[in-house]
């Protein structure tokens, strides 16, 4: 798979290593409740960006990052939900809670840097229109 944006590509590799945890979790654990929930929010957050490549608009585009950070921010809790109830050691968590933590700080970043340049270009369309 090849993919362009580097966000994009980041997203989909985690969420190849939350498919992995999940088997893991489901094989060796016998863990499927919180494992579950995990996999469904980590595997959101690439599929919200993919989306939000094709968006209508800005504010379509705003929206759909917005729902991929909350996707890692809640995957964020399930990693350590699962952490602290000792279902993954602390080497593994460390290593996947750290890319979570990077991908939610790109995401935000995102989010707030789009809305200031809508928010730029909003009022300069708007100071425009008024002359």
């Amino acid at each position: 798979m090849t993919l362009d944006n580097p966000i994009e590509k980041r997203a989909y590799q985690f969420a190849l290593r939350i498919v992995n945890a999940y088997k893991y979790l489901t094989r060796q654990q016998s863990e499927y409740v919180l494992s579950k929930q995990m996999l469904r929010s980590g595997t959101s957050i690439g599929a919200m960006m993919r989306e939000a490549k094709f968006a209508q608009s800005r504010a379509d585009f705003v929206s759909k990052t917005s729902i991929a950070l909350k996707e890692a921010n809640e995957t964020l809790y399930w990693i350590e939900l699962l952490h602290d109830s000792e279902y993954i050691d602390s080497k593994t968590f460390e290593s996947i809670h750290n890319e979570a933590n990077e991908i939610t700080s790109i995401l935000a970043s995102i989010v707030k840097t789009t809305k200031e340049n809508s928010d730029k270009y909003d009022n300069t369309e708007s100071n425009f229109l008024n002359s």
